[in-house]
């Protein structure tokens, strides 16, 4: 969808943005703090002490309960890592801030957030973005759409929709009216609540 895109335009205008995907990669990464929990729930998917994605991916591939098992491990360390990211923010007195999490509701993190934003794109342009990822096949890309909740759902639920099929520079304006519109916004959960 251009997801990655799209948190590197929030950078660019100055909100901070927690990336949960890379925190994974970080965590399953030469000496990272997943690679012992995965490899103790999928023995012989590490080496050189980090996990091998493609032995992982093999393992958990269209297999429910092996997913489940991974994200286990995963989960309560990328929701720390979260934590820490916000509480840094809040003490640099960030107005606003992003969270890329993808599966947001699939693993009801919006319960976290005060508003969502959802990057998008016509079904076809997404199809022939991820195809063009290495390893990528059109029965990988299926059993990926079928665990999440349907792009239509997901623009049902979000207060704000970034399309990114319209450019890049498209997506920078729909970027810069979100930030315009939100940070003097006083949420639920951010920013928090200075102690007195």
């Amino acid at each position: 969808m251009g997801k990655t895109t799209v948190a590197g335009m929030f950078r660019y205008v100055g909100v901070p943005v927690y990336d949960a995907d890379a925190t994974v990669h970080r965590m399953m990464g030469p000496g990272g703090e997943a690679v012992a929990g995965v490899e103790a729930a999928f023995p012989g998917v590490t080496e050189n002490g980090a996990v091998n994605r493609g032995r992982l991916g093999a393992e958990v591939f269209g297999d429910d309960e092996a997913l489940g098992r991974l994200e286990a491990v995963l989960h309560p360390l990328v929701r720390r890592e979260q934590t820490r990211f916000l509480k840094m923010a809040a003490g640099r007195r960030a107005r606003l801030v992003v969270l890329d999490v993808p599966l947001l509701f699939e693993t009801i993190g919006e319960d976290q957030c005060d508003l969502i934003a959802v990057v998008s794109a016509s079904k076809s342009l997404q199809r022939r973005r991820v195809l063009l990822r290495p390893g990528m096949t059109v029965n990988k890309l299926n059993a990926i759409l079928a665990r999440q909740v349907p792009d239509g759902e997901k623009r049902r639920r979000a207060d704000f929709i970034i399309d990114t099929g319209m450019g890049r520079r498209h997506s920078l304006r729909q970027v810069q009216n979100i930030v315009r519109l939100t940070r003097r916004l006083k949420g639920r959960h951010w920013p928090p609540i200075k102690p007195r």
